[in-house]
């Protein structure tokens, strides 16, 4: 499969992530010692086979020949240590042989690091990744039960980072050295096989073990769901409410114009990212295409403009991601002066708007770090949520301090009959480690929801819920996700709209009646990134939502993206932003229900130009956005059908079998085609004769 169409189709999870994934899966990070639940799932359809499932013959033949039992992991660990005797550090640099044994070597082509890599950066795993995460996993508990000291880890992981070339030095040491006090507490209380950790954290595509310590369920008061009934276009001529939707700014307060955009690093466009090689390496004014996040300037344009062009905006909805990507420099400190320099930039223009947060994976230090409540002292997460509480309650009532300071989430009642829930995401999210310490609903989220939203059907409100991770995204852990989803159905006629960002692309998740799965129930939008990283416009989103009148169901009623072209503002020196699509428009809709959703995604099935043009706003009209051939159509149709991470299988099949007819449709006419012409030309040729 063509690895830059899987990236594109997989939506964002850039290289920044490389080296959290490095500790969790080659040397890795996501280990634990989870607590039982409650309530855990006894479905066939939910224990999976206990073993890695391959996708090509490629991945097949190297499976049979892997065998993660047989894994030296003395012999390894010695080489490693031996090979970092080796190395010698000057000034800050490492210099000097760096070979590796052979054994070694031959052990990272059997992992095929390379592709891993690629995989990581799509969020789409295969079976090689499923290998490389025993094989990191298998490692470090060797390591930890061996008796090995914190410094011990972290000479071994850098070494093995350093040797295989998977960052540079810099990179490698400060990720390792930011993370290993955490990771180390996490593995010391593991009880989980290479197998169960991995299965559990990168999913279906690695088998998922039986393990009822990670099967839970959420309880549900015992009231029952109301009668379905089907959603009604909303009244023509009705008052409506004008939302903006900000997401992933990722400003960057080191961007430097003309410095290397292409550095090799995760972060780019900074002083300290090296010489510039060539001239079309310098980063932009006002931002770049490459690896490189948002400069003060584009965030300040994108606001003034927001702001004079829609001064009637009724609120803020911000789902999250603010720091830029240099996650092995980070501290908490650098992160909540990202957040309050963010804060005053939203105020500046909207001082009397009411702005409703939610919390991004990016926020922590270290990146994805975020323990459950009962984690305290050096290792909690109370620093943050501290901070968040005083930012936000400039916009909130007191009343949501409690649950932001617990966990970073909070329920707010709008207008009379409409609230808006905020959820901490990054407890579904499968690159925070501390979810195998304890995965059965961290912080009572979840649960807490479920009381909110049985309150708000008491009360006849209508919800809309905003978050940072996607739900359906591969990010996001199965069991967590699929509980989520039950909720989602449970209270379909409660919740009328979804908000979330992460990705950076322009997208939107369907979720499904969990007994009849054709029946569409919801939908999740997915708002466009500020930044460019990477390959994108930056962009934001309008919605009209129905307002204050009998009867309203707070249905979005229409949406529009507006982006910046980023080539032209760095060509002419001026930024321009612009009304990209309104979605009842641009695809011809009649309202924005559901159902009206899911007939999208199956006419973009059968209809290669109208799908290309949702591919077009999905990279927010970027001239670097790249090709999407078969295989990646039939992936990102699958994307929009899939509220439910890890249930592809399922949720997937019909829109896949959809898209390969039309494929051999279009091949039987494009032959029958040639053969005619073929048949005539021969035919007039002889009848000329």
């Amino acid at each position: 499969m063509d690895l830059q169409c899987v990236a594109m189709a997989s939506r964002s999870s850039p290289k920044m992530n490389l080296l959290a994934f490095l500790l969790w899966a080659l040397l890795p990070l996501h280990l634990g010692s989870p607590l039982a639940g409650k309530y855990w799932d006894d479905h066939v359809n939910d224990i999976l086979l206990d073993h890695a499932t391959p996708t090509t013959q490629k991945e097949k033949e190297r499976v049979e020949r892997f065998d993660i039992s047989r894994l030296n992991y003395t012999a390894i660990r010695l080489e490693l240590d031996k090979g970092l005797d080796i190395m010698k550090k000057r000034e800050g640099r490492f210099f000097g042989g760096t070979r590796i044994p052979r054994f070694i070597t031959d052990l990272g082509k059997l992992l095929d690091l390379e592709q891993v890599v690629n995989e990581i950066e799509t969020s789409i795993m295969s079976s090689v990744s499923c290998n490389a995460c025993k094989a990191g996993v298998g490692l470090l508990q060797h390591y930890v039960q061996s008796g090995k000291t914190k410094e011990d880890i972290i000479k071994a992981a850098s070494g093995f980072c350093i040797s295989f070339k998977i960052e540079t030095p810099r990179v490698c040491l400060g990720i390792i050295n930011l993370m290993a006090d955490e990771v180390v507490y996490v593995v010391e209380n593991l009880v989980m096989s290479p197998d169960e950790i991995c299965g559990f954290v990168i999913g279906d595509i690695c088998g998922t073990p039986y393990n009822p310590y990670h099967k839970w369920r959420v309880a549900f008061p015992p009231v029952p769901k109301p009668p379905i009934h089907h959603p009604q276009p909303p009244p023509t001529g009705m008052p409506t409410l004008k939302v903006l939707h900000l997401s992933d700014t990722h400003f960057d307060p080191e961007y430097k114009e003309g410095s290397n955009a292409d550095c090799n690093e995760p972060l780019c466009c900074r002083a300290t990212s090296g010489p510039v090689k060539s001239p079309d390496h310098r980063a932009g004014f006002w931002g770049d295409y490459r690896k490189c996040d948002t400069p003060s300037r584009t965030i300040h344009s994108m606001l003034q403009h927001i702001a004079q062009l829609h001064p009637d905006i009724d609120y803020i909805i911000w789902t999250g991601d603010l720091p830029p990507h240099d996650i092995w420099n980070q501290t908490k400190e650098s992160n909540l002066n990202i957040l309050r320099a963010t804060i005053n930039q939203l105020i500046i223009y909207f001082p009397e708007t009411p702005i409703f947060p939610a919390l991004g994976n990016h926020e922590s230090a270290p990146v994805n770090s975020f323990p459950p409540p009962f984690v305290l002292d050096d290792y909690g997460v109370g620093w943050l949520y501290e901070e968040l509480a005083y930012q936000w309650l400039r916009w909130l009532p007191e009343s949501s301090s409690p649950t932001i300071r617990k966990g970073a989430f909070y329920s707010v009642l709008v207008h009379p009959g409409f609230r808006i829930i905020s959820l901490n995401m990054n407890y579904c999210n499968n690159k925070n480690w501390w979810l195998l310490l304890n995965s059965t609903d961290p912080a009572q989220e979840l649960q807490w929801l479920i009381y909110e939203l049985q309150n708000a059907e008491d009360r006849g409100e209508k919800v809309h819920i905003l978050g940072h991770i996607p739900p359906g995204h591969h990010d996001c852990l199965k069991v967590w996700s699929h509980n989520y989803y039950t909720i989602i159905n449970r209270y379909e006629a409660t919740i009328t709209a979804q908000f979330f960002g992460h990705t950076h692309f322009d997208e939107f998740e369907l979720f499904y009646d969990e007994r009849n799965r054709h029946r569409v129930t919801n939908i999740a939008y997915i708002g466009p990134s500020v930044t460019t990283y990477y390959k994108l416009n930056p962009g934001y989103r309008i919605y009209y939502v129905e307002g204050d009148f009998t009867n309203s169901q707070r249905m979005v009623t229409d949406h529009e993206t507006w982006v910046m072209n980023l080539e032209e503002a760095n060509r002419i020196g001026q930024p321009r932003w612009y009304q990209l699509y309104s979605a009842q428009r641009a695809y011809n809709m009649r309202n924005l229900l559901p159902e009206e959703w899911n007939r999208l995604v199956y006419k973009m099935a059968i209809d290669d130009d109208l799908f290309k043009k949702y591919l077009r706003f999905y990279w927010k009209n970027s001239v670097a956005r790249e090709d999407c051939d078969s295989e990646c159509k039939k992936r990102m149709l699958c994307d929009l059908k899939s509220g439910r991470s890890n249930d592809r299988k399922y949720t997937c099949a019909k829109i896949t079998e959809q898209v390969e007819i039309q494929e051999r449709m279009d091949w039987t006419d494009w032959f029958f085609s040639g053969f005619t012409v073929t048949y005539v030309w021969v035919k007039n040729l002889f009848s000329f004769g």
